[in-house]
């Protein structure tokens, strides 16, 4: 199943993309039950979802919804630094035994086709085209034979980074949290669509240019020891999201540095997953505007 979180005529929703095409309204047809996809993930209802949608024509054209992301306010979302080789060596950075694990927040993330934004505290608005794990199974100090069970299903990310503020201290929260510098989905490929351990390309463009190119076995630390890392210190519960880290060929390292500039256009295209596209805008503030 494709499973998205989507807005259409104001009112906030979670459906599926139907065999046909189109979504089918998930969020309306169990009410009060399940009023979020997170609430679905957290329920275990997948086999009751599939039987829904299977019986059901598509209740709305993709194109007149607008897109949330996938999980719109997850719990936790762990990102991890550093898990391609190639990465590694263009950031300069030494070999580590564990994974670089930084936070990022639900405010700081957009849907398929909402825009994200370039700040006015800087201008070095970064790519980083990513594979995500959604979690649909709650678990603590989980075993790396038993991660897999643990994963609802994958989606495309775009971990945005604002290097200048990334690099103000040794620690990357604040060049990571920036309002609308990344985003989530189109949708959540779930975990039956895909075998575990499947070897999955990861493609990233900018305005057509490709920029990024890996696949997931390059990884450095693979997808059950990212879940049994994160699970030693948290709890990981439904809808928890961990981004699996960039590959190589960010802009910052390019020469001269490549940003992502207003009127871009920027992809995510994971094999099997889909394609995450979005435009970058500039911030637009109101000078009158007192917080």
């Amino acid at each position: 199943m494709r499973l998205l979180s989507f807005e259409h005529g104001g009112r906030v929703s979670w459906g599926v993309i139907g065999e046909r095409g189109g979504i089918i309204d998930l969020g309306a047809l169990t009410g009060r039950r399940f009023p979020t996809l997170r609430s679905a993930l957290e329920a275990n209802a997948f086999n009751e979802l599939t039987a829904l949608a299977s019986a059901r024509n598509a209740d709305l054209p993709v194109d007149d919804i607008r897109f949330l992301p996938v999980i719109p306010e997850p719990q936790k979302i762990f990102c991890v630094g550093l898990n391609y080789e190639a990465h590694r060596v263009e950031a300069n950075r030494p070999k580590t035994g564990h994974p670089a694990i930084f936070v990022r927040t639900a405010t700081s993330q957009v849907g398929h086709n909402e825009n994200l934004v370039v700040p006015t505290e800087s201008p070095s608005l970064d790519y980083e085209g990513e594979l995500a794990i959604v979690i649909g199974k709650a678990g603590r100090r989980i075993n790396e034979s038993d991660a897999w069970s643990h994963i609802a299903g994958y989606a495309a990310y775009n971990d945005g980074s604002v290097r200048e503020w990334q690099q103000h201290t040794t620690q990357w929260t604040s060049g990571k949290n920036f309002d609308a510098t990344g985003a989530f989905g189109p949708w959540l490929v779930t975990r039956d669509e895909i075998e575990d351990g499947a070897e999955l390309s990861l493609v990233t463009r900018l305005n057509g240019v490709e920029m990024q190119r890996a696949t997931t076995h390059m990884m450095i630390f693979d997808i059950p020891s990212l879940i049994s890392y994160a699970s030693a210190f948290a709890t990981l519960v439904p809808g928890d999201v961990i981004l699996t880290g960039t590959p190589g060929g960010v802009g910052f390292k390019r020469q001269p540095p490549v940003f992502m500039r207003p009127g871009d256009l920027v992809e995510v295209e994971i094999e099997r997953v889909g394609t995450l596209k979005n435009r970058v805008v500039a911030e637009s503030i109101n000078p009158t505007k007192v917080v």
